[in-house]
């Protein structure tokens, strides 16, 4: 059984059971707020909004086609606004440019016009330097009370595209938020220290997992056989947005380690969308597959993954692999959750607050091929994976009473309700 030994499991236990003693403010229309998804993450903007208006928050949703799905227009209290539409590969300049403005015109005209006195941003747009200073400054002086969830505290840091211009935008949003939202307590010391937020205006709630994906009948041997693999082969699994800081090249090189022994039936897949300006990186990949493995060793779908494929792939799976070099959270991992598939990862960021070795995976060095390739021995030889039927239940479970929605939207709204009551109407 999993174990919940760590003291983030101990912490966020006691947030919720102190929440659990708190009320929301009784109003005639109860809280209202809108939720800016900066028009992508669809499946977090799509938990939040469900698990929102199930605790009577009256919510709108400012998306686009990508974020847009049937619960958002049938369930009571929720309003879904499209103010982008969707997104054409094959559109030029100055139709992108267009569209672009008609959004941020139909955000600035929401923000003065609007109802709800809460602004809860999952994401800022397509132009980060205007969204963090002027369109900050205009919800303010529209009356706005800000919330924000960083989900990176400084994504161009983990890039190594750091620069003076991005700390000091970052510094005017945090400093504008009334609110922050993240997913670590190694994120919140991050925040505050760099960026001089008081640690009251900060709330850690631990990334709930990836609810916006079906989960049907399919079995996972079924799921093998669609993706052209034999059941007594050891699927080995990348999923998520190619990019460099993801350390696929480490996967591969120690995926030939694992290869050497000839006993052993090992299965690579590498599936997902190479995020724009990663070209580079994604030709790297591909030469390297060509140059040092026979084909079908290695399965490549670098493309975006529809939603109604994923299942395919968690279930296809033996283990879910991150690489990663780098990383404050990554969502994929709680994406692996809820269909039980156990991870083995890097030590980086948050992954050994949120992985239980030996019990829903197991961690090694990062940048290390050898010490990657024996992480995943070790998975391969553990009752995790011996014991997979009973194991990936047990891993479920786990999933669903630490990350659950229930207590992002109890964590969520008790951070609304402060806020309203501290600047009431």
């Amino acid at each position: 059984m999993i174990m919940q030994t760590n003291s983030v499991t101990e912490e966020s236990s006691a947030n919720e059971v102190e929440i659990q003693k708190q009320t929301i403010p009784n109003s005639p229309l109860g809280i209202e707020m809108a939720l800016l998804t900066g028009c992508q993450d669809r499946h977090y903007a799509f938990g939040l909004a469900m698990a929102l208006v199930s605790k009577g928050v009256y919510l709108d949703v400012i998306g686009s086609d990508e974020i847009d799905s049937p619960e958002l227009h049938n369930t009571p209290n929720l309003r879904f606004l499209n103010f982008r539409g969707g997104q054409s590969n094959n559109a030029n300049f100055v139709q992108k440019l267009w569209k672009l403005l008609v959004y941020y015109a139909k955000l600035i005209r929401y923000a003065a016009r609007s109802r709800p006195r809460i602004l809860h941003i999952l994401w800022n747009y397509k132009l980060e330097l205007f969204d963090r200073t002027i369109l900050m400054l205009y919800y303010k002086v529209a009356g706005k009370q800000i919330v924000f969830t960083a989900h990176n505290v400084n994504q161009a840091k983990r890039d190594s595209k750091d620069s003076w211009l991005n700390r000091t935008t970052l510094k005017i949003q945090y400093r504008l938020c009334d609110h922050i939202f993240v997913h670590t307590q190694k994120m919140k010391r991050e925040l505050c220290q760099d960026f001089d937020v008081a640690e009251k205006a900060v709330t850690v709630i631990r990334y709930p997992v990836n609810n916006a994906f079906a989960d049907t009948e399919l079995t996972p041997a079924d799921a093998k056989r669609r993706l052209g693999l034999r059941d007594d082969e050891k699927a080995i699994l990348f999923l998520g947005r190619i990019v460099p800081y993801k350390g696929i090249e480490y996967l591969l090189q120690a995926f030939r380690l694992l290869l050497a022994d000839k006993q052993a039936k090992y299965r690579l897949i590498v599936a997902g969308e190479p995020k724009k300006g990663s070209e580079a990186y994604l030709h790297e990949i591909e030469r390297s597959v060509k140059r040092n493995f026979d084909q079908g060793q290695v399965i490549l779908r670098m493309q975006f993954i529809p939603d109604d494929e994923m299942e395919l792939y968690l279930k296809g799976a033996d283990v879910l692999v991150l690489p990663y070099k780098e990383i404050f959270q990554s969502g994929v991992l709680f994406l692996a959750y809820p269909f039980g598939l156990p991870v083995v990862a890097t030590d980086v960021g948050s992954f050994r607050e949120d992985i239980v070795e030996g019990s829903t995976g197991f961690l090694c060095k990062p940048g290390d091929q050898a010490e990657l390739a024996k992480a995943i021995e070790t998975y391969f030889r553990s009752d995790l994976y011996k014991n997979s039927k009973i194991r990936r239940r047990e891993l479920k479970d786990y999933a669903n009473a630490n990350h659950s929605w229930h207590a992002v939207a109890e964590l969520t709204c008790n951070a609304y309700a402060k806020m309203l009551s501290r600047n009431p109407l």
